[in-house]
């Protein structure tokens, strides 16, 4: 399978040119490894004893040809402080790469890195990543309002189910149904066979785990409360797990990348009083969710529809998430404590430009789908650069009221 270009490819090629040291974090497969050591001269892989052995014995890497990549820098957590202490000593840009796919065990102690080591984020791949799409309106354009948004696509609403289906890990997206749906029901068997017993926790009741994981899968897109989620993981028991431990459950799970909630956007500046704190729910890929609950992609549309809208979120916001690195932003949603505004994506850059964004599963965009989107613009008209509507729709356009209205399909970096 050829390299497929992905965001955080430009973000490196931004970045290499004038920082020493870059982490590259996020789940296991999802291709930070290959990423990085195309820009490589070694590559050091600390899952490797050999390899651990030699970055143990030269902590200056005084003998390794830069760029050098230390791969699963985790299993070996004093190779953080290794970097850093080279950059303190005026490493030059572009010497250090570190991917993992987990943060240190608990009781290990490591210097954040601050100012010395700048991190990264990669996803499974966006839409706009995948072979078979083409994307045409790109939101670092929407951010400069120089957008030319008059485009139009052939994707249907079964492509974007076997999008979400397919998942965003490299190594899946492609394969036979058969062959990708066993692929990803061995990643989640491995987090509790594997992967959380090497972050130091073993579950005592891994069915409760994976009962607690599919309760947090079903609530996908929403902000659902975790006293619900453990609700729905245990009902009709009355022994509970405790708080302690589902907290813990998400402690382990998020330090491996499985859980990647959107966090509630706020802006201290800004005029809106009473806004919710919660995140939104959401899986490192919406195909997790798909096998977690036992749903058949053919049956999305059908028997299980009630998934359908907020798995087509979870599929946006992990593209536009994607996107939006290519500005090196953040992403949030927006959603007042009465519950009476809400939206659904708020994409920021780093100069504070916002686009507000709604996903809507339907090819047709009224005014009541958008009256959210054209409120917040009147609330803080300087700082909003766009309003989007994302859809299952063929043809994008702007309305009368300046909203753009895109196909998921058609949406890039």
């Amino acid at each position: 399978m050829s390299y497929r270009h992905r965001v955080i490819d430009s973000q490196l090629d931004q970045l290499l040119a004038h920082v020493a040291a870059i982490a590259i974090e996020g789940p296991k497969g999802v291709g930070k490894t290959e990423t990085a050591s195309r820009r490589a001269s070694t590559v050091m892989q600390l899952d490797s004893a050999q390899d651990a052995a030699a970055i143990a014995a030269d902590p200056t890497f005084t003998s390794f040809e830069t760029p050098l990549l230390i791969d699963e820098w985790q299993k070996q957590p004093e190779s953080w402080d290794q970097v850093r202490r080279a950059v303190d000593a005026g490493a030059s840009p572009g010497n250090f790469l570190l991917t993992g796919s987990a943060t240190p065990v608990a009781g290990v102690d490591t210097h954040s890195g601050a100012a010395r080591i700048v991190s990264l984020r990669m996803r499974p791949m966006a839409l706009f990543e995948r072979r078979g799409w083409e994307p045409a309106i790109s939101l670092t354009e929407l951010f400069a309002s120089s957008a030319d948004v008059a485009a139009s696509t052939d994707k249907t609403l079964s492509d974007y189910v076997d999008a979400i289906a397919s998942s965003g890990f490299p190594g899946f997206y492609e394969a036979p149904p058969v062959a990708r749906n066993q692929q990803l029901d061995s990643y989640l068997a491995r987090i509790v066979d594997r992967d959380l017993p090497e972050q130091g926790y073993s579950a005592r009741n891994p069915a409760a785990l994976m009962n607690w994981l599919a309760a947090y899968a079903a609530a996908s897109s929403t902000t659902t409360s975790y006293q619900e989620i453990l609700d729905a993981a245990t009902p009709g028991e009355a022994d509970k797990p405790a708080k302690t431990t589902t907290m813990q459950y998400r402690e382990k799970l998020s330090q491996i990348w499985m859980l990647d909630p959107v966090p509630a956007w706020d802006l201290r500046r800004s005029p809106f009083a009473g806004l919710a704190k919660s995140p939104k729910h959401q899986l490192a890929d919406p195909a997790f969710v798909l096998r977690l609950l036992d749903i058949p992609a053919s049956k999305l549309t059908t028997r299980f529809n009630y998934m359908l809208g907020p798995l087509f979120e979870s599929l946006a916001t992990l593209s536009v998430r994607a996107a939006v690195q290519a500005v090196f932003g953040r992403v949030g949603h927006f959603r007042t404590t009465k519950g009476d505004r809400e939206i659904d994506l708020i994409a920021q850059d780093q100069d504070g430009s916002i686009i507000a964004i709604e996903v809507k599963l339907t090819a047709n965009v009224t005014d009541e789908d958008v009256r959210h989107l054209t409120w917040f613009r009147d609330q803080i008209p300087d700082d909003v650069a766009d309003l989007v509507v994302l859809n299952t729709g063929t043809r994008a356009y702007r309305r009368p009221d300046g909203v753009a209205v895109i196909p998921l399909g058609l949406l890039g970096e």
